[in-house]
């Protein structure tokens, strides 16, 4: 699975939730391959889900499903929204 996280600068925020994204994939069995960028640049880049804030996610227009997280330090929240998108 290819996964790409959003932040504003394209740093920090998109990095540390990309390394719980493929953090949960691991412990599901699933290798999470992934991309962390800014708002700027994520149009064009190929994979099966984008995951941002709430508030980053609001402003992405994509044909993959934009997955939004309220608490990006909540490790619950994110593999609770992520898990059915990790078992298609």
């Amino acid at each position: 699975m290819k996964v790409v996280t959003v932040c504003g600068m394209g740093f920090g925020t998109s990095l540390m939730l990309l390394m719980s994204v493929k953090e949960i994939g691991r412990k599901q069995g699933i290798t999470v391959e992934g991309e962390a960028t800014d708002l700027g640049s994520y149009k064009g880049k190929s994979c099966d889900l984008i995951v941002a804030s709430s508030e980053i996610a609001k402003q992405i227009e994509a044909d993959v499903p934009v997955l939004a997280i309220t608490n990006l330090l909540d490790k619950a929240e994110i593999e609770e929204k992520i898990r059915p998108y990790l078992n298609e």
